[in-house]
């Protein structure tokens, strides 16, 4: 997050992190520039009135070297600036005030937009022994399928398609929208547990879906045998 506004920016962090995202802060266009050239960040949150040079001036300078997700945050929020700040490649622009589950919900849709080529156009997710069909809604370990109940698939399925990336269980509830969903998120650890079971060789010590610790769930790219 490149804000100057110290307040705002401690109350940003502190709500993204209780929903499972790390952030970062930087106070001027230059420092965040800078971390962003530096550090493999998912997405940027950029201010526009910045104390060395507009944010305007720093997505250019991102997008120079990286197409990372960028969505704007600003006090100024007539149409010609919008227009602007897309025009320059950023990906959502949302003006102050904000609700802050808006500001979530939209960097959770251009991280969604922004997802691997390779997993938007194939039906088929290969990790080593591991396959999902995500057409044929089945799951494959060394070419034996695995039975998965339809909302163990669309959770393994979510997981997959966020390789390498924590995902917390409010994230994995928005990524299974429109699918029957149990009422209450800690039912996301049985289905873990039965998904472990299904295609981890020690379900007890998983290798593929790991759990971290106050966050949520990664879903390892590579196992050491892939």
């Amino acid at each position: 997050m490149i804000e100057d506004d110290e307040q705002l920016a401690a109350m940003v962090c502190e709500y993204l992190a209780r929903s499972g995202l790390q952030v970062s802060h930087c106070a001027t266009a230059g420092s965040g520039v800078e971390a962003v050239v530096q550090n493999d960040y998912d997405a940027v949150i950029l201010d526009i009135m910045l104390p060395d040079f507009d944010g305007f001036e720093a997505c250019r300078r991102i997008r120079r070297h990286s197409d990372i997700p960028i969505l704007m945050l600003t006090a100024r929020g007539d149409a010609e600036e919008r227009i602007i700040g897309l025009e320059i490649g950023a990906d959502d622009y949302l003006p102050k005030p904000f609700n802050p589950r808006e500001l979530l919900a939209r960097l959770r849709a251009i991280l969604r937009r922004r997802m691997p080529a390779e997993y938007r156009q194939t039906p088929l997710l290969r990790f080593g022994r591991l396959t999902i069909d995500r057409d044929a809604r089945m799951v494959r370990v060394d070419n034996e399928e695995r039975n998965l109940t339809g909302y163990q698939f669309e959770l393994l399925r979510a997981l997959a398609e966020n390789a390498g990336r924590v995902l917390s269980r409010d994230q994995l509830m928005d990524c299974l929208r429109g699918h029957e969903l149990e009422a209450f998120d800690r039912s996301i650890d049985v289905h873990i547990s039965r998904i472990r079971a299904a295609i981890e060789d020690a379900p007890k010590q998983p290798r593929r879906v790991l759990t971290v610790r106050g966050a949520g769930y990664l879903f390892a790219k590579k196992q050491d045998d892939d």
